[in-house]
C-alpha cells in the first residue's frame, strides 16, 4: 500500500472516514508518503493514517522531506519512521548506494525542521493564491475542467474534451501529445498526468511567480481560443 499526502479525498472527512477500514485488513507494509502535509487550503488537514488507524504502527514506514515545506528540493534531505528492523535494513541499503547526506545539507536541514514555520505559512499563502489564480484563468478555458486543489502546489485540469480537436492543423489523441502541442505553439510546459496516478487525460501545471502565471495561461487561452 502506498499513500501520498494530500490525495484528494483524504483531505476531507470522507477520506479519514475510507482509511479507517484499512487497518484490521492490513497485512502487508505501509509506505505513507506526507510531504506535502504542510501545504494544504481551505478546509483540508492531512489526515495522518496511523493516527486515524493505529493497527498499522508496527507496519507502516512513513516518509517525508524538506524538500516540499521548506522549498530545499535540491538538497535532498528526509528521513522515514517506522520499524525498527526495517530502518536498520534500510539505512544498510542506503548506505551502499549513495553513502550518506553531506554535513552542510545536515546542517541546512535541522536549521529548516528546528524553526518555526513562519517562512513556510509566508509561502503557502503565496502558493495559495497562485492556486485560486491558475484555477480561475484555466476554467475559462473550453476544453478544460479544473477541479479545485486543496494540497500541494499542481492543477491537474483534466483536458479529455480537447482530444481529438484539431488545434492550428495540429490533431493530439493523448495528455502527452496535448502538452507537447501546448509547448510547441506558445512555449508553456505542461506534463501528461498519465504517469502520475492521475486519469489519462489529464496535464498538471505547476505554479510558478504570479507574473509568470499569468503570463503563461494566457498564452494558453489564446491558444485554445
Amino acid at each position: 500500500m502506498l499513500a501520498v499526502q494530500p490525495d484528494g479525498q483524504r483531505l476531507h472527512a470522507r477520506g479519514a472516514d475510507r482509511d479507517r477500514p484499512v487497518g484490521p485488513r492490513a497485512r502487508h507494509l505501509g509506505h505513507l508518503d506526507e510531504i506535502y502535509e504542510h501545504l494544504l487550503y481551505e478546509d483540508a488537514q492531512t489526515a495522518h493514517i496511523v493516527k486515524l488507524v493505529p493497527e498499522l504502527a508496527d507496519q507502516a514506514v512513513i516518509l517525508n522531506g524538506v524538500a516540499k515545506t521548506y522549498a530545499m528540493t535540491g538538497w535532498r534531505v528526509g528521513w522515514m519512521i517506522g520499524p525498527s528492523d526495517v530502518i536498520k535494513a534500510a539505512l544498510s541499503f542506503q548506505s551502499h548506494l549513495t553513502s550518506n547526506v553531506n554535513n552542510v545539507a545536515q546542517e541546512a536541514a535541522r536549521a529548516a525542521v528546528s524553526g518555526s514555520l513562519d517562512a513556510v505559512d509566508e509561502m503557502r499563502v503565496a502558493f495559495d493564491r497562485r492556486r485560486r489564480l491558475i484555477v480561475d484563468m484555466l476554467r475559462q478555458i473550453d476544453g478544460f475542467d479544473v477541479p479545485t486543489p486543496k494540497g500541494a502546489f499542481y492543477v491537474y485540469p483534466s483536458v479529455e474534451r480537447l482530444l481529438g480537436r484539431e488545434i492550428r492543423g495540429r490533431v493530439a489523441n493523448t495528455s502527452g501529445e496535448l502538452a507537447d502541442l501546448i509547448l510547441d505553439e506558445v512555449e508553456v510546459a505542461a506534463v501528461s498526468g498519465r504517469g502520475l496516478s492521475a486519469p489519462p487525460a489529464s496535464a498538471l501545471l505547476p505554479r510558478p511567480a504570479d507574473d509568470d502565471l499569468v503570463e503563461g495561461i494566457t498564452r494558453v487561452q489564446e491558444l485554445f481560443a
